[in-house]
């Protein structure tokens, strides 16, 4: 009788750990989950650790941070909405997926280009898309993008008070304040979802963007505070020696009607400074809702198992040689903030100078999740720069950034290209009567010295359009998507 208790205390304890240990092993395989926040027109140094405005707080994205890796070095490939979003779920250029303009008739080519979420929900994910998509300005279940089984969307820009939603392909009026009916919807979304898959949740706000409208429990939050003038005092930009048409653009937004005239006394500082305020107001809600999101994701047990990425879709400038806005290649347009919280693989408060792009994300989360990137992504995975101890000597040492003429803005600025390398910035606007743009951005990280026309530096700029030609090569660089525009232009509106 004792022996056969021992043989059933010995069984039992046998199969204890074989459960123990199948587990455990289900633990390390399990798949982690993804949580995309982007927000609009963000500035890169909007943030509480950049100092630049000393009376911002943004508690939660610092907790990212303090969590997470900074990206320092991160860029957009055009520097407009629909461009951007469009590359950040196709890991593709805007001369590529076909979207190179805020165009209310245009998406990206969909069945050659396909977005992250389709391959995340073939491997068998729940996967949902709650904000701002802007691309074509689809009504009803046609504004549903591929990938996605569940969409809470609007169309365009939206509005801050009271918008038009599109839920699930149902349009009605949603009483209530746009960052803060995304947010419950996406905590409502976590809630009710599948606990037995993974999920992937884009989490894609309307703030910041213009006409800059806080929250009434933010309004007027800065009122007293005073906003400084911008780091290399690139608020006195005069345009000496610059392209004709930047002083155009900073003046009289007719560039292509301008008058050649002398060079121009900076705009009296602050530039807008008004609407500067109220865009760093508007993040006050924004960053509550990341604060919101984590704290439903630590009740559900699912944070350190959720990749949770915070970005934006552009820069912005805030008065920065004279200019509001994005759109043209200087570093306050193109650059963004980006940062990754995931501590299985990410060491907290940690950051990296890598020159790292839009068009990688795709890929960076395809990795993550096991899943090979399919041949047509021009980005790179990131993943390998999560380890900022490690010098990853192959990783790219310079980027192109393109812009187009864009229909509802014509006074932006001209179709230009551009070579970004880590120490150097070539800008090639494709005017015949016009100057290009040189700087050398360890020594003037401001822009404020356009050195095209300095012989010191010619075998630079030799350097530095072969490089771009390489880039061109590469990245099968092709201006005329006019074909796919005209594919998507009902018959009545073509011209």
């Amino acid at each position: 009788m004792i022996k056969i208790k021992m043989y059933k205390g010995l069984l039992f304890s046998l199969v204890f750990l074989s459960l123990l240990s199948s587990c455990k092993e289900k633990e390390v395989k399990k798949k982690p989950n993804f949580l995309f926040i982007l927000v609009d027109d963000q500035p890169y140094d909007a943030l509480e650790s950049s100092k630049r405005y000393p009376f911002l707080k943004t508690p939660n994205m610092q907790r990212l941070q303090d969590e997470g890796v900074t990206f320092k070095n991160y860029f957009v490939t055009q520097s407009i909405c629909s461009p951007s979003r469009a590359s950040f779920l196709t890991g593709v250029y805007p001369h590529i997926h076909g979207v190179n303009q805020n165009n209310k008739y245009v998406d990206p080519d969909w069945n050659d280009f396909e977005p992250y979420s389709v391959y995340l929900q073939k491997a068998g994910y729940e996967t949902a898309h709650i904000g701002k998509i802007h691309m074509a300005h689809f009504h009803g279940k046609k504004h549903i993008r591929p990938g996605f089984d569940y969409w809470y969307s609007f169309i365009g820009q939206g509005e801050y008070f009271d918008p038009m939603v599109n839920d699930n392909g149902k349009e009605y009026v949603q009483k209530g304040y746009i960052t803060d009916i995304l947010t419950e919807k996406a905590v409502d979304w976590l809630d009710h979802r599948d606990p037995s898959k993974p999920f992937m949740l884009n989490l894609w706000h309307k703030g910041v963007h213009e006409p800059h409208s806080p929250a009434p429990r933010h309004e007027w939050m800065y009122k007293n505070d005073s906003l400084p003038t911008p780091p290399y005092d690139t608020h006195l930009e005069n345009f000496k020696g610059k392209p004709e048409w930047q002083r155009i653009k900073a003046w009289d937004s007719k560039w292509k009607e301008y008058v050649h005239s002398d060079t121009i006394a900076p705009k009296p500082w602050p530039i807008k400074g008004y609407k500067f305020k109220k865009l760093l107001e508007c993040l006050g809600a924004v960053d509550e809702s990341v604060g919101r999101v984590l704290a439903e994701l630590d009740r559900l047990g699912e944070l350190d198992n959720t990749v949770i990425i915070f970005s934006s879709d552009n820069g912005y400038f805030m008065g920065e040689h004279g200019y509001w806005d994005k759109r043209i290649a200087y570093e306050n347009s193109m650059r963004i903030p980006m940062i990754i919280r995931y501590p299985k693989k990410i060491k907290p408060g940690t950051s990296t100078d890598k020159l790292a792009l839009n068009i990688d994300l795709a890929p960076t989360i395809l990795d993550l999740a096991g899943i090979k990137a399919p041949d047509y992504m021009q980005g790179a995975s990131m993943v390998p720069l999560f380890d900022t101890q490690k010098d990853d000597k192959d990783w790219r040492k310079a980027f192109m950034f393109e812009y187009y003429v864009d229909d509802a803005y014509p006074y932006a600025g001209p179709n230009m290209l551009a070579i970004r390398t880590e120490k150097y910035k070539l800008v090639d606007d494709f005017l015949s009567d016009d100057i290009d743009e040189l700087y050398d951005l360890e020594n003037d990280p401001g822009e404020m010295h356009n050195l095209i026309n300095d012989p010191e530096y010619d075998s630079i700029e030799k350097d530095l359009r072969e490089k771009l030609e390489d880039l061109k090569i590469k990245y099968k660089y092709n201006p005329d998507r006019d074909w796919w525009l005209r594919t998507q232009i009902p018959e009545k509106k073509q011209k």
